[in-house]
């Protein structure tokens, strides 16, 4: 039996890989500084999950504590989404940004390396690292990031860089497109358009919905990452990322539609965010030609996917906090 522990278990990301890994049969362990939230947001436990167990704990905090539970578990696997994740956010108390993606992320790596039993650590980063380009982007392009969150994400990345050849640390980053799916936080474009929408109530599209994104469900992400923690080069990064380009208004638009109401009726134009990229787009061919992976569910059924999820949860979705809330 495959033995995991998953970082940031309680993340969109986290909960996600977590439910499509007990498909897997693994047995895991989660860690997140926060309790378990609602069911809606944890797709886990929309299955039998007997094989994952749960521990609240800090990476600020509590690093010995979770240390003891790796090293008395003895994972093959750590998977790690836990970080601060919010862009526009980062610029209102960017040292909370730096201490958890930075200092106390780059701690944890440092106790991770002499753990002889671990075959892979994955590293969930981002594009944001690339701040804005143009064109479909390799993952050996260079790191220009324009916001304190992306900065903080390139830090640990070069970090692991110098890790891995020094150390033969046996890393493998992934840097995923705009994920989706049903489970995702309100505060995140479609499930706060959807609900907002069913709701009566006007979404905010900053700069007018121009600037342009790959999304990618949450299924095709999982099944990459668990990929690419068996499979994946040491030391390499890879990119998850379909081929559909999609500007921010045109995915609004298409979900107005679906929901048979008028796009001008729901949604009010203001300002862009400070230091939001117009653009980036992955290359995923480096993943799809070394481990023949390829995305499986288009833009429309997964948008129908997300609608059927805040259907079905709806009267607890709506008592849930719409926006983000930032915990230092």
């Amino acid at each position: 039996m495959v033995k995991l522990v998953v970082m940031g278990s309680n993340s969109f990301s986290g909960a996600s890989f977590i439910d499509y890994s007990l498909s897997q049969g693994a047995e895991m362990i989660g860690i997140s500084r926060s309790a378990e939230s609602i069911e809606a947001f944890l797709p886990y436990k929309w299955r039998s999950h007997e094989k994952f167990y749960f521990h609240q704990l800090d990476l600020n905090q509590h690093l010995p504590a979770i240390m003891g539970l790796i090293k008395e578990f003895q994972p093959d696997y750590v998977i790690n989404f836990a970080a601060q994740s919010m862009v526009a956010e980062s610029w209102r108390t960017p040292a909370d940004w730096f201490m958890t993606n930075v200092v106390s992320t780059i701690k944890l790596h440092d106790e991770l390396r002499h753990c002889d039993f671990l075959k892979r650590y994955v590293h969930v980063s981002t594009p944001e690292v690339y701040g804005s380009c143009s064109g479909f982007v390799k993952e050996d392009y260079a790191f220009n990031p324009s916001t304190p969150y992306a900065v903080s994400r390139a830090a640990a990345d070069l970090s692991l860089r110098t890790f891995h050849r020094a150390y033969q640390f046996p890393v493998v980053t992934t840097r995923a497109a705009n994920v989706y799916g049903p489970g995702q936080q309100l505060y995140r474009l479609i499930p706060r358009t959807i609900l907002f929408i069913l709701l009566g109530k006007k979404l905010q599209l900053h700069g007018g919905g121009v600037s342009t994104r790959s999304f990618i469900h949450m299924k095709d992400v999982s099944e990459a990452t668990w990929r690419l923690m068996e499979k994946g080069a040491a030391g390499a990064t890879y990119h998850i990322s379909t081929e559909e380009i999609v500007s921010i208004r045109e995915l609004v638009e298409r979900i107005c539609q679906k929901l048979d109401v008028r796009f001008e009726d729901y949604v009010e134009v203001v300002g862009e965010r400070l230091g939001k990229d117009a653009a980036y787009q992955l290359d995923s061919g480096k993943l799809r030609q070394e481990l023949s992976w390829k995305d499986q569910v288009i833009l429309d059924q997964g948008l129908d996917d997300c609608i059927k999820w805040i259907h079905r949860h709806f009267d607890a979705l709506k008592a849930q906090p719409y926006d983000y809330i930032h915990k230092p």
